[in-house]
């Protein structure tokens, strides 16, 4: 995956619920190359390049006021250490349904679906 430790893609919700998805995992990742943007998009994508270990985050966006307003189908790719924290990260921050995951040799994908 070259340098990007984790690359994230958002499908349903709105521009909110995109921007409070990259809020919490900048909480953990560092800054994202630029919060989600695009109003009419269906999909969204933000990529996360820190190097190193995935810092650990107390993060409760529900008490920030960052419930989503629609289900989200959140899918992260990345080192598997990284894409563990994330899925450990919006697991706590939002209710989510873990939707699959899978495995390669040097990265991992997994699928989470986050309701309000």
């Amino acid at each position: 995956m070259s340098d990007t430790q984790l690359t994230v893609t958002l499908d349903g919700g709105g521009i909110d619920d995109a921007r409070a998805i990259v809020r919490v995992l900048e909480g953990v990742f560092g800054t994202s190359d630029g919060p989600p943007a695009d109003e009419g998009a269906t999909v969204r994508t933000a990529t996360f390049g820190s190097p190193g270990t995935p810092r650990a985050a107390d993060v409760s966006p529900r008490a920030a006021g960052d419930a989503l307003s629609a289900p989200v189908t959140v899918t992260v790719q990345g080192t598997p250490q990284a894409v563990e924290a994330a899925g450990e990260t919006l697991s706590r921050a939002f209710t989510a349904r873990d939707d699959g995951a899978a495995s390669g040799d040097q990265e991992r994908e997994r699928q989470l679906l986050l309701v309000p």
